[in-house]
């Protein structure tokens, strides 16, 4: 997943938050989540297993991907992605059926504007962290460090660097050159940091160089570690 992307794994309809998950080429969205925001169940985990159970079909169109879960924690999670969610909301009455609908086509209308026009991806990254009250500098800075994140992994492709262990490799050389840790080694760091102090927004937080390394992702410079 481009680092872009990882800031838009979450998206909200109706006040109503839909996790999701990029994976081949594009997003897989959360089935609970969707049948939570058109059943109105106030358990749609459990209104979800009955209707596996009664339309067995629907269990050949999801995903087993991993989101985060409520404890903060990856698990795996029933997704679908966006043709298949349409025959998922087939499955369930409901008035909000149409403008889900809608939304979704817009969703993914906003996908192809942005691999015709990059730059339309960055600017709806920086209008998500705006939202999210993020002072203008850290906004810069984050979206500076997608564009070379993004440039580093495109000229090691080009040199013919494939796997995720070659991968793995050259960013920990890089973050143990740079700052002194290996990703792991940062991971446990920043934990640490986490329970001693409380996170105050209002601070220009990530502003230093190695909060390009994101723990719980383990991503460095938009790189997946192991």
């Amino acid at each position: 997943m481009a680092a872009a992307d990882k800031d838009k794994a979450l998206v909200v309809f109706q006040d109503n938050k839909i996790r999701r998950a990029w994976h081949e080429d594009e997003w897989f969205y959360s089935i609970v989540d969707i049948v939570g925001v058109l059943s109105e169940s106030p358990n749609p985990a459990t209104y979800w297993r009955v209707l596996k159970h009664r339309e067995p079909q629907l269990v050949t169109i999801c995903n087993g991907l991993k989101l985060p879960a409520e404890d903060g924690k990856l698990r795996y999670t029933d997704c679908v992605n966006t043709k298949n969610a349409f025959r998922l909301i087939q499955s369930i009455p409901s008035k909000k059926a149409e403008p889900f609908k809608q939304w979704l086509a817009q969703l993914a209308n906003e996908r192809i504007d942005e691999i015709e026009n990059p730059e339309l991806a960055q600017d709806r990254v920086k209008q998500y962290y705006e939202l999210k009250g993020y002072p203008k500098q850290w906004i810069d800075k984050r979206i500076r460090g997608i564009a070379i994140r993004q440039e580093l992994t495109d000229e090691w492709k080009n040199r013919d660097v494939k796997t995720e262990k070659e991968f793995s490799i050259l960013t920990n050389e890089i973050s143990k050159a740079t700052f002194g840790k290996t990703v792991g080694e940062y991971k446990e760091f920043k934990q640490l940091q986490k329970k001693n102090q409380k996170p105050n927004r209002s601070k220009l937080c990530g502003m230093s160089p190695i909060d390009d390394i994101h723990p719980q992702s383990g991503c460095v410079f938009g790189v997946h570690v192991g």
